[in-house]
C-alpha cells in the first residue's frame, strides 16, 4: 500500500508518498481501505512542525490525518462492532468511547500520536471507528469527525441553548459552517462573519440570519449587539484565539457562553479577566469529543438530512496544493482528499 509521511525539516514540500507493507489486524482491531480524508487546521499546524502534541516534539516520522471515510475490508478476533464491508469513520480520538475527557483519552488522537488515516490501508482499533449515515458521500463523511462533532459539542454537549437564542459563528470554515447547520436545525437565530461577500451570501443559503463582514465592519461584536436588541449573544464559537477574543468578549451577552475552538486569528490581546467576571460569561476550551457524542452526531444529521459542505476536492497525492488552499483561505466549509 501507499501512505503520506512527513518528517523534519516539515513543511508541505517535506509530504510524501511511500510504499509500505499491507497491514493485518489483530485482536479487537480492524482494517480499513480508506475513500477520503478532509483537512484540518491542526492537519496545517502538524506538517509545519508547529503542534505541541505531534511532528516537532515527536522526533520522527508522522502520517497525517484524523478524519476519514472507508470501507471495512478484514476484521481482527473479537471484533463485534462492525463488520466487513461495512462504510465507517475513523474516529478523532481513538479512545475516547464515553464520559469525561481525560489525558489517557485526549492522549489517543489520529495523526500523533497514533499513526493517521493519510494511507490507502490502515488499522485501527475496532472502539476507534464508527458506522455512518448511508445518505452521505464517502467525501462528506471524512468531514464529520474533528470539525462536525467540534461544533456539536460545542452547541449541544457544553453550552445550555433553547431554540430562538443566538449564536455567533466566526468564519466559514468547517467548524463554522457545520455550527450554522447545526444551528439551523436546532432553531437557533444565527450571527456569522467572514470578510468575504460572497461567502456570507454562500452562509445565507445555508440558513445563517445574521451575516457580518469584519473588513468593512471591524467592531463585529457592535453588529451583534443590535442584532439581539443590545442584549448580546448566547453562545459565540470562538475559533479565531486571541486575535478575536475581545470582540466575542463584547459580543456575548451577560452570562453567556464562548466556546473556545481555534486560533486561526494568531496573536492579539490576551482576556482581560475584569471583562470576564463584569458580564459572568463562561469560557471554554474544547478538542472534539467522544465516540457517544459523534453517534449522536451522526443520528441528528440522519434525521435531519444535513449534507456536510464539501467545497474542494484533490487526489489525496496532491496533499500540497490541498493544504496551500486551505493556508490562502479559499475555502468554504470542507477540503477533502480522495483516494
Amino acid at each position: 500500500m501507499r501512505a503520506l509521511e512527513v518528517s523534519a525539516p516539515w513543511g508541505f514540500d517535506a509530504l510524501k508518498v511511500v510504499d509500505e507493507p499491507d497491514p493485518t489486524p489483530g485482536h479487537g482491531e480492524v482494517l480499513v481501505r480508506m475513500k477520503a480524508v478532509s483537512l484540518n487546521y491542526r492537519d496545517m499546524l502538524m506538517v509545519n512542525g508547529m503542534y505541541s502534541r505531534g511532528s516537532s516534539t515527536a522526533g520522527g516520522t508522522i502520517t497525517p490525518f484524523s478524519d476519514g471515510c472507508g470501507v471495512v475490508e478484514a476484521v481482527g478476533p473479537g471484533v463485534t462492532r462492525v463488520a466487513v464491508g461495512d462504510r465507517v469513520a475513523t474516529l478523532f480520538f481513538q479512545n475516547w468511547t464515553a464520559g469525561r475527557p481525560t489525558l489517557e483519552k485526549l492522549s489517543s488522537a489520529l495523526g500523533y500520536p497514533i499513526p493517521g488515516a493519510g494511507r490507502e490501508l490502515g488499522v485501527f482499533s475496532q472502539e476507534g471507528v464508527s458506522k455512518v449515515p448511508d445518505f452521505l458521500t464517502d467525501q462528506q463523511v471524512a468531514t464529520l469527525p474533528c470539525a462536525a462533532l467540534t461544533a456539536w459539542r460545542g452547541l449541544f454537549e457544553d453550552a445550555r441553548l433553547e431554540p430562538g437564542d443566538t449564536v455567533v459563528l466566526q468564519g466559514t470554515g468547517g467548524v463554522s459552517i457545520f455550527g450554522l447547520q447545526f444551528a439551523h436545525a436546532a432553531g437557533y437565530r444565527t450571527v456569522i462573519t467572514s470578510s468575504s461577500d460572497e461567502k456570507l451570501a454562500r452562509a445565507k443559503a445555508l440558513g445563517a440570519d445574521h451575516l457580518v463582514n469584519y473588513r468593512t465592519t471591524e467592531d463585529w461584536a457592535a453588529a451583534v449587539r443590535h442584532a439581539t436588541g443590545g442584549v448580546g449573544a448566547d453562545f459565540v464559537m470562538e475559533v479565531g484565539g486571541a486575535g478575536t477574543i475581545q470582540q466575542s468578549l463584547r459580543a456575548v451577552r451577560i452570562g453567556g457562553h464562548i466556546a473556545i475552538i481555534g486560533v486561526v486569528a494568531g496573536a492579539g490581546e490576551g482576556v482581560n479577566p475584569g471583562v470576564l467576571i463584569g458580564n459572568s460569561a463562561r469560557l471554554q476550551g474544547l478538542s472534539v469529543g467522544s465516540r457517544e457524542m459523534f453517534e449522536a452526531m451522526c443520528r441528528a444529521i440522519e434525521l435531519h438530512r444535513i449534507e456536510p459542505v464539501v467545497d474542494k476536492v484533490f487526489p489525496w497525492t496532491d496533499v500540497a496544493k490541498a493544504f496551500a488552499a486551505m493556508q490562502g483561505g479559499e475555502h468554504f466549509g470542507k477540503i477533502v482528499l480522495q483516494f
